[in-house]
């Protein structure tokens, strides 16, 4: 089949329409965009029936969410997926393999060990595969010319929220960590007004009092970074500069080594950029 004339024609351009059509899809088609987007080695390689037992949809549903995005077909989608995958120099997955082969510590924290490890250096490996780093520009220029910079991240989020205050501080950039502590956190944020920048990270299940700050923050003016895992993050929409993030897990613990390369990286950034204005 040939794909429709505005169907996407490669996987940044997908992704992107993914993206932008993300609140007019149908719920279960937005479900489907989800776990597409995380699973793209599964679209590319699986059958229209493991596909659909994986996302829970119907295979039928599959068929409505590549014409919603103007295929005449899975399949013409399902070729998207593995156009993605000819460049791909580097298979990780099995690089890591290979190294367990030559020898894996024996003890019960050895073997831990390696597998936070290994989940480490796949969520890196993952991330450079798809980085955006117009995104990531985006995100120090914002930072970088605001007056007060906001920081959100509570529950699983708040050690790197809390690391980028201690960085930000070091490095002369103005910044004021909301941690919410003794439920003052709308309080923290209420001093935000349009000079000011929130940068607020979570990851599903997405933490309710980081979306209602960021909202909030939002209201009130304030430029928006978001560091978070998918486009259908409740982070996304209120975004001016979304850093998307998906972390690899070992045993349900998910890494959060990708996330602190990219808090560092904000961090530096936005001091240089200051610097150099």
């Amino acid at each position: 089949m040939t794909p429709g004339e505005g169907a996407p024609k490669d996987f940044a351009a997908l992704r992107a329409a993914i993206a932008q059509r993300a609140e007019q899809l149908p719920k279960r088609l937005m479900q489907i965009a989800g776990y597409a987007l995380e699973n793209p080695d599964e679209i590319a390689f699986g059958t229209v029936a493991s596909i659909a037992a994986s996302a829970d949809v119907q295979p039928s549903a599959l068929v409505r969410f590549a014409r919603a995005l103007g295929y005449q077909g899975f399949t013409d989608l399902q070729d998207v997926f593995r156009s993605r995958l000819r460049d791909r120099v580097l298979n990780y997955d099995e690089r890591l393999a290979k190294l367990r082969d030559h020898g894996v510590a024996t003890s019960q924290s050895g073997l831990v060990l390696d597998g936070f490890l290994e989940a480490s250096e796949r969520s890196i490996a993952k991330f450079r595969e798809k980085v955006d780093h117009e995104a990531i520009d985006n995100a120090v220029t914002i930072l970088a010319a605001a007056h007060t910079i906001y920081l959100i991240g509570l529950r699983r989020s708040f050690p790197i929220a809390s690391y980028m205050s201690y960085a930000m501080g070091k490095l002369g950039v103005r910044n004021i960590l909301v941690d919410a502590v003794a439920g003052m956190g709308a309080e923290q944020a209420s001093f935000m007004t349009a000079v000011d920048a929130a940068l607020a990270i979570s990851f599903a299940p997405y933490a309710s009092q980081t979306v209602a700050l960021t909202d909030a923050a939002k209201s009130r003016g304030a430029r928006i970074v978001t560091i978070t895992d998918s486009v259908f993050s409740p982070l996304a929409s209120p975004a001016d500069a979304l850093i998307e993030v998906s972390e690899a897990d070992f045993e349900g613990f998910r890494s959060m080594a990708t996330t602190m390369a990219v808090a560092m990286t904000l961090c530096v950034a936005v001091a240089a950029r200051r610097g150099e204005s």
